[in-house]
């Protein structure tokens, strides 16, 4: 997505993002499944409160991420892209659309650990995230990218193994179809609230929003569930002669969570 010629909206942040405590949470998810923290979650009465839609999946098996949720707002644009003159023009689409609509720039404001959540608004198909600025992304820092709309570039994107999830595999542009409004404020996608500074955590299962408040004590019970789970499979690996792997490693994620204790 094209940067240059863009007029922008101010951004407004919640302090969660800047909160040193929410960065250090991600390091206890480390070796937790979706599925463990949703256990946790159930447990302290947050029933299905964080469990986003299954249609919000990753793009590629084996994706998996922790991170602090930086929150984006999108709406559907109320024009649509003139009829551009020529083929520089076309190239050149999203910074003459910039050019008329006003753009979010959160240019220096990703962190590392970070994961983008962007909710598109009920937008029709446009492939808001695709291989460039998803890349860019990563490369200012994100772990991860989750979105209840589209992702175009999709070949591109397995390959460079970007990790992002949404809706679904999409081919449009945004110029006409989807406009910034903005960042840093709580939106919903996938039906769950996401707050910046919230937890968020992906694996082939699906997408999972941890509130930061509870995101200490679940990752406390999450960790009791995966260690129970990884013993008592290993019993079986050990009785049917199974070969070991890193799912039944309790040893490694034992000496991990002693670290940090």
């Amino acid at each position: 997505m094209a940067r240059s010629a863009q007029r922008f909206w101010s951004i407004n942040t919640m302090d969660s993002t800047d909160s040193k405590d929410a960065f250090a949470l991600p390091r206890l998810y480390k070796y937790l499944r979706v599925a463990d923290v949703s256990d946790a979650l159930d447990g302290i009465g947050y029933f299905n409160l964080g469990l986003m839609s299954p249609e919000i999946r990753p793009l590629w098996a084996g994706m998996k991420f922790w991170g602090v949720a930086f929150t984006m707002r999108c709406i559907p644009a109320n024009r649509p892209m003139w009829r551009l003159k020529s083929t520089q023009e076309i190239v050149d689409a999203h910074s003459i659309w910039f050019k008329e609509v006003p753009a979010l720039n959160f240019s220096g404001m990703i962190k590392q650990g970070h994961v983008i959540v962007t909710d598109t608004g009920g937008s029709p198909e446009v492939g808001y995230w695709g291989s460039f600025n998803t890349l860019c992304a990563v490369a200012d820092g994100a772990v991860g990218i989750v979105t209840d709309g589209c992702v175009r570039d999709s070949a591109e994107i397995v390959l460079e193994r970007i990790p992002i999830c949404a809706r679904a595999r999409g081919r449009t542009i945004m110029p006409g179809r989807l406009q910034e409004v903005e960042a840093g404020s709580a939106i919903g996608c996938g039906g769950v609230q996401v707050r910046a500074g919230d937890i968020i955590g992906c694996d082939d299962d699906g997408v999972i929003v941890v509130p930061q408040e509870v995101a200490g004590e679940v990752a406390v019970h999450a960790r009791a569930v995966l260690l129970h789970d990884m013993r008592m499979r290993r019993q079986v690996y050990e009785r049917s002669g199974r070969q070991m792997d890193a799912s039944v490693d309790c040893e490694t994620v034992e000496a991990y969570y002693d670290g940090l204790d």
